[in-house]
């Protein structure tokens, strides 16, 4: 079974930083999707596919793939750079327009 294990960014419609500090395992899926020929609908036989499991810290992650021999895929976060910003900067006398 191949997983992959990441940490969720920030969604765009979100202005806080919710629901990104867990580690998200994904499954990847082992069988194609078909169409059914009727409806339209895309149905796979592989359940695995629903199973999104969370995690607090990449160790309890790489942990319960260990347990399970889940060939995981880690994929390190991005993290953000925050400059400090200052409304009363705007009126420095040294800067620079």
């Amino acid at each position: 079974m191949k997983a992959r294990l990441y940490k969720p960014s920030k969604n765009a419609m979100q202005s806080g930083r919710g629901n990104v500090k867990d580690w998200v395992l994904d499954f990847e899926p082992r069988f194609k999707r078909t169409q059914d020929p009727l409806m339209g609908w895309t149905s796979s036989a592989d359940t695995a596919q629903q199973v999104r499991l969370r995690f607090a810290t990449r160790e309890e992650a790489l942990a319960y793939c260990e347990r399970r021999n889940i060939d995981v895929t880690v994929r390190e976060p991005n993290e953000r750079h925050i400059k400090p910003k200052s409304y009363a900067s705007n009126f420095r006398w040294d800067r620079a327009d």
